[in-house]
């Protein structure tokens, strides 16, 4: 089985590290806020904006989209990671968000927001883990990124408006500027996907696939860590009054997040076994479903409703949860294996 790196395989305690060392920066260095608020260019803190293109951009970078070819050997199995990704698990974090956090409808939002972005990212590492198929998680990672350019926007209006509206929820009077959520679409998913395929092509023409792969891919992954991580420093930085709160909106927000991971995966795996699946497509369809593109939902997050905002909070510890969650039901899948015929 393949090792989780250094750096990925301490991700959680990273994350806590940075939002320590924020909160010490926005308690003690009295100028942090105001020099932040420096380089904002409207509403876009320029910084902020920048980290968070390079965050998304190695992701997108990696994609082999002529993978796609594979998933639809199996239709069976396309069909089910399609209802998985874009109707099971949006309805089941929605859901989860609303039974555990209707009352604190910001966290609410930025906790669906996580079940809206469809993983692209980390599902790689996590699938490697598990020993899931390669290029058949490539593949899925292909297809869900091109659904994701297309339809998160619509997604995020049916999920954080007309829902919510059906159900009651407006009375909270939460805003949500769906204008604002497809403009940072556009620029924060839009532009590193158009930027990864223009590298992607260009570098692989001129220096080979292998190259591009064991070379230039396998280094890149790394920005989106230090890009995450500056962008917690920062956050957390505005927050230094909030220090003795923010362990228990930590709690409540896990809640959901918890829950979802494990309900999700578990669907997600068996539902695929029953359909026939061998060990490594099962796998690599498993991961794909029950991981999240926390990037995007951190960038949408902050773009819409502001870079100290309860719902770019909450998109934070999407990484936090999901990190240790996602190691444990990588150790799961493995002993699951045995059930599945050689």
């Amino acid at each position: 089985m393949k090792k989780l790196a250094f750096i990925e395989k301490y991700l959680t305690l990273w994350i806590f590290l940075a939002m320590i060392f924020g909160i010490l920066l926005g308690k003690y260095a009295l100028f942090m806020p105001n020099l932040i608020n420096k380089f904002s260019f409207g509403t876009t803190n320029i910084p902020i904006a920048i980290g968070l293109i390079v965050m998304m951009f190695p992701p997108l970078a990696k994609v082999n989209y002529s993978k796609m070819g594979e998933i639809f050997q199996d239709k069976k199995l396309l069909i089910l990671s399609l209802v998985l990704n874009w109707i099971v698990g949006p309805l089941l974090m929605f859901t989860l968000a609303v039974i555990f956090l209707h009352t604190l409808p910001e966290y609410m939002y930025g906790v669906i927001l996580i079940g809206l972005a469809r993983c692209i990212a980390m599902v790689i590492v996590w699938n490697d883990l598990g020993g899931g198929s390669r290029e058949y998680c490539a593949g899925l990672v292909a297809f869900n990124t091109i659904f994701q350019v297309f339809l998160f926007s619509l997604y995020a209006w049916i999920f954080l408006y007309f829902l919510p509206k059906v159900l009651g929820i407006e009375s909270f009077h939460v805003h949500i500027g769906m204008v604002k959520i497809a403009e940072s679409v556009l620029i924060y998913l839009g532009i590193p996907f158009l930027l990864g395929i223009l590298v992607r092509s260009t570098l692989i023409h001129k220096k080979g696939s292998r190259w591009y792969e064991e070379k230039f891919a396998s280094k890149i992954g790394y920005l989106t860590l230090i890009a995450l991580l500056f962008t917690i420093v920062v956050m957390f930085s505005l927050k230094g009054n909030m220090i003795v709160a923010l362990p228990f909106d930590v709690v409540k927000i896990a809640i959901p997040l918890v829950l979802y991971f494990a309900i999700m995966f578990f669907i997600s795996f068996f539902s695929a076994k029953k359909l026939g699946g061998e060990y490594s497509k099962v796998t690599a369809l498993a991961f794909t479903a029950t991981g999240n593109n926390f990037e995007l939902a951190i960038a949408v997050a902050i773009t819409t409703w502001g870079l100290s905002s309860p719902q770019a909070f909450a998109g934070v510890i999407g990484p936090l949860i999901e990190v240790p969650a996602l190691i444990i039901l990588v150790n799961v899948a493995l002993k699951l294996k045995k059930y599945f015929k050689e």
